[in-house]
């Protein structure tokens, strides 16, 4: 085995019914998990989402009501994912996003408090865009099906990247077709929360959505304290309630 381990890894896979972390639920669960001698345990279980499964999730997955009709809940095999987790780092592709957040969520639903303090997350995914070539010449050819002449001389590279980006927005629609547009969907921000409410900037907690975007969030809660009434009610994810509810008890204790 190359991976060199001191303590277990888990890679975790879900399948659900949709991709909204605040709303939707699994339906499957995978995790294999690697111990430091190389080997290999596999818990897979199918999941009541206690839900409908939308058709479109079904087609991608596979999984029907039917399948899952007799499946336990998620609240109810909770404490035993939690357990087969316990002293293990996690991986997974685009688990960062998307799996560990939502499996967290899942946690906080079912009333368990299952921290990632301490552990590390391995999202390969994040790897193979580190890894592979990402070059100039390399999108030039991948996006225009052409060679780059003369490249890292600067008039031919920023040639190169004008027509790369034009290709890459008649490819991707979902770009938009605007600078705000395209920063909006390519920035990354140091985040609070992992449904990115909340990120950090220059050290500073503010909010990433709605009228107060760009403000302090401490400086929101202490003027406008129903904003966090509101929030708390509304349709956020747990976790972003609960990094909203962190940050409003450190305000309080400094108010005191």
């Amino acid at each position: 085995m190359k991976l060199q381990l001191t303590r277990p890894i888990a890679f975790i896979d879900l399948e659900t019914t949709g991709i909204t972390v605040s709303t939707d639920r699994i339906v499957e669960i995978a995790i294999v998990k690697i111990s430091p001698d190389g080997s290999k345990v596999v818990k897979r279980k199918l999941v009541n989402p206690l839900m409908p499964i939308p058709a479109g999730a079904t087609a991608v997955h596979g999984i029907s009501d039917e399948m899952v009709k007799d499946a336990p809940s998620f609240k109810q095999i909770a404490n035993e994912i939690k357990q087969f987790l316990e002293n293990c780092d996690l991986g997974g592709y685009n688990s960062n996003r998307f799996d560990v957040p939502m499996l967290i969520e899942e946690f906080l639903r079912a009333g368990i408090e299952f921290s990632i303090d301490g552990i590390k997350l391995v999202d390969v995914q994040k790897v193979f865009h580190m890894m592979e070539q990402r070059t100039l010449s390399a999108a030039y050819k991948f996006y225009c099906s052409k060679v780059l002449e003369g490249a890292h001389g600067a008039e031919a590279d920023a040639t190169a990247t004008w027509e790369v980006l034009e290709a890459q927005l008649e490819r991707y629609p979902q770009l938009g077709d605007t600078v705000e547009s395209i920063v909006k969907i390519t920035g990354e921000e140091d985040i609070v929360d992992f449904a990115r409410r909340l990120i950090k900037v220059n050290g500073i907690e503010i909010f990433n959505f709605g009228k107060h975007k760009g403000k302090s969030v401490t400086q929101v809660l202490k003027e406008e304290p129903q904003y966090y009434d509101w929030m708390m009610k509304g349709d956020f994810a747990m976790n972003t309630k609960q990094k909203l509810t962190e940050i409003l008890n450190r305000t309080l204790v400094t108010k005191a």
